[in-house]
């Protein structure tokens, strides 16, 4: 893996061009350097950041939240972890009773 573009990150991670512009400004990566037209780039660091970013998106967190975890130290992104499975768990158990109710009326 080596530099890439906005462009390049955006497909190879899934994430959009509006994603990764609302990273920047919520201060949790930044574009490495600039190539000679100016595109911006991104280093590896930055792309693992993006990876971390969109996969602590994904099970439910907030950029507030991601800011918090990326900053904390290892025992509490644990802590925050586990308190996301149990939500995710609780979630998941109200959704499958209420396919089960549609299950009832089907």
């Amino acid at each position: 893996m080596t530099v890439m573009t906005l462009r390049e990150v955006c497909d190879a991670y899934g994430v959009s061009r509006r994603a990764v512009q609302g990273y920047e400004k919520a201060g949790l990566i930044s574009a490495s350097q600039k190539n000679q037209r100016g595109y911006l780039l991104y280093d590896v660091a930055e792309q693992e950041q993006i990876k971390k970013i969109k996969f602590y998106q994904q099970i439910g967190f907030t950029l507030k939240e991601i800011k918090s975890l990326l900053n904390a130290p290892e025992d509490e992104v644990k802590h925050m972890l586990e308190k996301q499975v149990r939500k995710l768990e609780k979630e998941n158990q109200q959704k499958e009773e209420l396919i089960g109710e549609i299950y009832k009326l089907l």
